[in-house]
């Protein structure tokens, strides 16, 4: 599967926008430089999935609400997920990728 970034920057500024917020105010709650929220949003830089879990918790949803469209309510438990990812450095990061993309495969 290919992401589509034109599309995840629209869902982005979207999202933003039905909550009423200004980029600054984004990014002062996600701690990014709103120059980079404009290029995420015009799919002209693309973002990190840390940087995307940042804007998922300053806008109050989940990553998938950009990444595939959709959204899950039914559980709090991405937020914890996002919070263990917030500290991880590259490294660290790409081996959750790798273990999460794993773990989506499954039949449990």
């Amino acid at each position: 599967m290919e992401l589509d970034y034109s599309e995840i920057g629209r869902r982005i500024a979207r999202r933003r926008k039905t909550l009423g917020l200004r980029q600054v105010q984004v990014c002062e709650r996600a701690g990014i430089n709103d120059k980079y929220l404009s290029a995420i949003e015009r799919a002209v830089s693309i973002p990190s999935l840390e940087v995307l879990m940042k804007l998922a918790i300053a806008l109050e949803t989940t990553p998938d609400e950009f990444l595939v469209g959709s959204i899950r309510r039914d559980s709090e438990d991405w937020r914890g997920a996002a919070e263990l990812l917030r500290g991880m450095d590259a490294r660290q990061l790409a081996l959750a990728r790798s273990l999460l993309t794993w773990l989506r495969e499954q039949t449990l």
